[in-house]
């Protein structure tokens, strides 16, 4: 059989992640995973994401809508939104660090405040406790209370059941069987699936990391961890290209036509930085030869691309990147690129298409 090269990989990977657009509830299902951003600049990632893959999206559909859908915020690889039957396989869920004695008293008090109040939104939870306030994570303050209901929803005793303006409020989430040996198995295998069905073709040394950071998923199971990715890389298909291992779904053919087909199209589309197709930042420099960095928490100084750069695909290749805002009703688009500026007519046609499109997700 012909060697598969790295174009066809390439083009697999965008012709996959970038079906046709469809309903809300399917496009969630076929990306498997989509991970949320509360930054806006323009819309959080998780509308940006969407904006691609469901017919006629706009700007905060998914939060009006995710009530009614069959749909859950966790964390998986990082914290976002997965079908509910792909939550369920990550519980019940331990913590990587244990509660002391103060802590564990809390979230007892917290826990029945909700079972007993039913829905509760963190400021009323705040005013009822008023714990005070913690070092987050990235070395601020923010609130006790808000940090507690995170932790509770981690450990799957509390779910997201909808949002206000942003704001996540909270129910009480029934209790959780016990997992049998052979169910967590089942389970890991499954979760590695959910993780390269999301991102494929994977290479190898990203395949390793990314089911290696599934211990914040499944703390309880971590050590396992090392041994399902073994049964993974004999279960998933794989080829040796351009010097590296490549994995992905065993029932997907990177050859297809269709993928092929999909790449060439004559398309401008600016990506959110949490794109599938550009999460993998090993993969995306592969495929693209050049190096792009997320720069929202750089110091301005020293941002090369800016503060929420869109990266920028034409055809098969991302040859810049987009930073947008709204400004009256206006939007406002700086473009860089990485070599010249493309010169084709229809270039400038699809440039056009994406912003009209971009403008009309934005409302």
């Amino acid at each position: 059989m012909r060697a598969l090269s790295l174009t066809q990989l390439r083009a697999y990977a965008i012709g996959r992640t970038l079906f046709a657009p469809t309903t809300l509830l399917r496009a969630l299902h076929k990306l498997g995973f989509l991970q949320a951003d509360p930054i806006r600049a323009p819309a959080r990632a998780q509308d940006l994401i969407l904006r691609h893959r469901v017919k006629h999206y706009r700007a905060g559909e998914l939060e009006k809508r995710y009530a009614r859908l069959p749909v859950e915020e966790d964390f998986f690889i990082n914290y976002g939104f997965l079908p509910r039957a792909s939550y369920a396989l990550m519980h019940p869920r331990g913590a990587l660090r244990p509660w002391d004695r103060t802590q564990k008293l809390r979230a007892a008090r917290l826990l029945a405040y909700v079972k007993e109040s039913g829905v509760v939104h963190p400021r009323a939870v705040e005013a009822h406790f008023g714990l005070g306030n913690v070092t987050n994570y990235w070395g601020g303050s923010s609130s006790a209370t808000t940090h507690l209901l995170d932790a509770l929803q981690y450990r799957g005793l509390l779910r997201v059941v909808r949002r206000e303006a942003g704001i996540r409020l909270y129910a009480a989430q029934p209790s959780w069987p016990r997992v049998s040996a052979a169910e967590r198995r089942m389970r890991l295998d499954a979760l590695i699936d959910l993780l390269v069905g999301t991102y494929a073709p994977l290479p190898r040394a990203s395949l390793h990391q990314w089911v290696l950071r599934l211990r914040y998923a499944v703390p309880q199971w971590r050590t396992q961890l090392p041994a399902a990715l073994a049964r993974a890389k004999e279960r998933l298909a794989h080829a040796h290209v351009d010097g590296t291992d490549w994995y992905w779904p065993a029932n997907e053919q990177p050859r297809s036509a269709a993928w092929q087909r999909a790449a060439s199209a004559e398309r401008v589309r600016l990506l959110a930085p949490f794109d599938p197709l550009v999460w993998d930042r090993r993969r995306f420099e592969l495929f693209w030869g050049w190096a792009y960095r997320f720069e929202a928490y750089t110091p301005a100084a020293k941002r090369k691309l800016g503060y929420y750069a869109l990266p920028l695909l034409w055809r098969d290749q991302v040859i810049g990147w987009g930073n947008v805002s709204q400004r009256d009703a206006v939007l406002e688009t700086s473009l860089g690129f990485t070599g010249a500026r493309p010169s084709e007519p229809a270039f400038e046609r699809a440039l056009g298409a994406e912003l009209a499109h971009l403008r009309a997700f934005l409302g």
